[in-house]
């Protein structure tokens, strides 16, 4: 059955989930709600870091040098800069990251880890990833591990890292 929108065109009719991945999308949307609760909780509890403020902090200590401009933080924490920017304001604060401006490109700012930062980031990471073990990987073998990473790959477009890669050499600016 069709229906006319405000245009007076016909609508088409959705094309409704079926069974399989109505329970399939639910069971997605319970991940999405309930896993970043449990890994804020356990990095809060534990580490007083958020877990934006705990990617922000592993990103750049495996960055060479450990600092990245804003954009290619953004793009590695998959976090707009808008944000980014009210997360590494409140690191700054406490002493983890310092932002300067690049100095071939005024209008690129830099994120530094320093070496408090280093700190925080080492001594959360044990329990982190103790969390991502208990909250996911414990509960699946190598297939089903195989089978999420290509679940993953197909709504991303892409792996992860390469997805980043990508997005970093198409927005690439000076770095310092």
């Amino acid at each position: 059955m069709t229906s006319s929108n405000q245009t007076g065109r016909p609508e088409e009719e959705p094309q409704w989930l079926t069974p399989e991945e109505r329970e399939a999308w639910l069971s997605l949307s319970a991940i999405m709600f309930q896993l970043p609760g449990q890994l804020e909780n356990q990095l809060q509890r534990d580490s007083s870091l958020g877990f934006v403020e705990y990617m922000v902090l592993a990103m750049l200590s495996e960055a060479p040098e450990r600092h990245l401009t804003m954009s290619e933080l953004s793009a590695q924490t998959n976090t707009r800069l808008a944000r980014l920017s009210r997360v590494v304001k409140r690191l700054e604060g406490d002493g983890y990251v310092q932002r300067i401006t690049s100095e071939i490109d005024r209008r690129v700012s830099i994120c530094h880890l320093l070496e408090a930062g280093y700190d925080a980031v080492v001594a959360a990471a044990p329990g982190h990833v103790e969390q991502v073990r208990k909250s996911v990987f414990n509960h699946l073998n190598r297939r089903q591990i195989a089978q999420l990473a290509g679940i993953g790959e197909a709504l991303l477009g892409g792996r992860p890292s390469a997805i980043v890669a990508a997005q970093l050499a198409h927005g690439s600016r000076p770095r310092e």
